[in-house]
């Protein structure tokens, strides 16, 4: 991509960003938001979330043979 072109899709996206009201601009800028993802799976990916199922299944399975 040249660097024209970049500048052309740029000044698009701050236009169309800059053309809508600012309530719906929050009210996008709200949904992301919202909808963040935890700050160890956005840091260090699949891993953490892999140990935490692995540590409840640990868990289930003493408590199993404990009962």
């Amino acid at each position: 991509m040249k660097t024209n072109d970049y500048v052309k899709y740029m000044t698009e996206q701050l236009v169309s960003y800059v053309d809508q009201p600012r309530d719906v601009r929050k009210a996008i800028k709200a949904e992301k938001k919202e909808y963040k993802a935890p700050m160890s799976f956005r840091l260090f990916g699949l891993i953490p979330i892999a140990f935490s199922i692995a540590k409840e299944r640990r868990r289930s399975i003493k408590s199993e043979k404990h009962s």
